[in-house]
């Protein structure tokens, strides 16, 4: 019966998804999250329709709220919730749960899922960033020599990108601490 009406519901969905966007875009994290009284937040599309693609979109804007509100916990929940086969949104979704792990000092947490981020679909724009928060996690767990490797692969395979001067300077430092 649920597959029969998830068009419907798929619908339905969105369009109540509309104001917890607008009040995300905003900055009302709690409206966002929780609605406003007249209009329904992320939390409640994601409880009210499950198995639907505004769900899904849902749990990572409620993640990226809780980030916001330095709840890192239950952002980690909703980030994981979430999976996309987007170019951008998906790589984003796991360097955020980097960063959530990297706030709650799960160093080995944060870099495998910086390393998920690097990894998927490559792009000029926004693997480079990935990459050096790949590095730095890196270099918060001692590991250098994890650093130096994630350097390089940024200056191989992104020369040109806006982070490449910054690696080189860090790398520098990383292979001199490596090498103690």
């Amino acid at each position: 019966f649920f597959k029969i009406n998830l068009p419907e519901k798929e619908q339905l969905a969105q369009t109540e998804m509309f104001q917890a966007q607008f009040y995300f875009e905003a900055d009302s994290l709690n409206k966002a999250l929780n609605g406003d009284g007249v209009n329904e937040g992320f939390l409640y599309i994601i409880d009210e329709y499950s198995m639907t693609d505004a769900a899904n979109i849902s749990n990572f804007y409620a993640g990226v709220c809780y980030m916001k509100k330095g709840e890192f916990e239950t952002a980690l929940e909703y980030l994981k919730a979430f999976s996309s086969s987007d170019l951008l949104i998906q790589a984003r979704a796991y360097s955020l749960i980097g960063d959530a792990n990297m706030e709650l000092n799960n160093v080995g947490d944060a870099i495998s899922a910086y390393k998920k981020a690097s990894n998927y679909k490559p792009n000029k724009y926004f693997t480079p960033m990935y990459i050096m928060k790949l590095a730095l996690a890196f270099e918060t767990n001692k590991d250098y020599k994890g650093a130096v490797e994630a350097y390089n692969k940024l200056l191989e395979e992104f020369p040109e990108a806006e982070e490449a001067n910054d690696a080189k300077k860090y790398k520098a430092l990383a292979e001199g601490l490596a090498s103690k």
